[in-house]
């Protein structure tokens, strides 16, 4: 009994200072663009685009389809009336209040983001357009990623794609435009400057840690292996971002964190979702292909753990999805 209860510590032990054993995909079936969270009742949710179901989790590793669906019914009548494709949910507390923000998307040129409000648990009700492509001339405004400076208490939405990745400040409540507020180039090549889309970002994700604010980015196009997960950082939210060299992301320079080559099973890593950490180590979200399915459209969410090295940079062991 005594050896039996010896060895379970040890295995214990090993889970708590390895990490726990990552089955990836941690869920299969297409679920691109990933946003998740941990709501009041312990559990975690996670929406992707197209956000009609949520799938849900006891501890980040086992997830299951729920049966909650997150927009009712009259929002979706709204939004179809602004909107053909619903794209890139972002999932957030402001002020207290749980937000989601969707990209509404029916060209490069009209192209909005949303903003709706949680009226019950994990349930969401649509409230208004936050901004417009056609009246900002920004192209792709997608891709939401909101964000409240806790040193400040100011709110800022992070956004875009092909037409460079912009920031602009939010009222306290995260609803709406903060008056007189002004658009600014925090990242990446428009597409018309790089037609290759490898200094194009996408995907937004800010991530604070040890006195720096991380900017994660997507690059390349989001169908092949060229789709990679990159980074910069910055000392302040509306500073000035740099990748490990030091050059500046608005001229589209970024940090490689996780890439695939032609011919890898899991290709085309991207669009994470949010960092979370379990004890010591660091887990992050991300879709990415899988080789093995026929569709080859079908993303699927991946998991893994992300470490930091001596400068303070994020990476994952290989460099590859696992």
């Amino acid at each position: 009994m005594k050896k039996t209860l010896f060895a379970q510590f040890i295995l214990l032990f090993a889970i708590l200072a390895k990490g726990q054993e990552i089955e990836n995909p941690v869920w299969p079936g297409n679920w691109p663009d990933p946003t998740l969270w941990q709501a009041a009742d312990g559990r975690y949710y996670c929406m992707a685009t197209n956000p009609r179901r949520l799938l849900q989790s006891n501890d980040l590793f086992h997830w299951e389809m729920s049966d909650i669906s997150p927009i009712d019914e009259e929002s979706w009548s709204r939004i179809r009336s602004i909107s053909r494709n619903f794209w890139a949910p972002d999932v957030t507390t402001v002020g207290g209040q749980r937000l989601l923000y969707l990209s509404l998307y029916n060209s490069a040129e009209d192209s909005n983001i949303g903003v709706f409000r949680e009226v019950s648990p994990q349930r969401f009700q649509f409230v208004g357009l936050i901004t417009r492509g056609s009246e900002t001339g920004i192209e792709d405004t997608i891709d939401p990623e909101v964000i409240t400076d806790p040193k400040t208490g100011r709110v800022w939405l992070f956004f875009g794609s092909v037409g460079g990745i912009h920031r602009v400040e939010l009222t306290s409540d995260g609803l709406s435009l903060k008056p007189g507020s002004e658009y600014s180039h925090v990242a990446g090549l428009t597409v018309h400057q790089n037609p290759s889309r490898s200094q194009v970002y996408e995907g937004s994700y800010l991530h604070y840690r040890k006195g720096w604010w991380y900017l994660f980015v997507s690059s390349g196009f989001f169908g092949d292996h060229t789709y990679q997960l990159q980074v910069g950082r910055s000392r302040k939210l509306t500073g000035k971002f740099v990748n490990r060299e030091g050059k500046p992301m608005t001229e589209g320079y970024a940090t490689p964190v996780i890439h695939s080559d032609e011919g890898d099973q899991f290709f085309g890593p991207g669009h994470c979702g949010e960092i979370f950490t379990i004890g010591e180590h660091d887990y992050i979200f991300y879709h990415c292909h899988n080789k093995a399915l026929h569709h080859r459209q079908a993303r699927p969410m991946l998991m893994q753990e992300i470490k930091w090295d001596k400068k303070g940079w994020p990476y994952v062991e290989g460099g590859k999805p696992l």
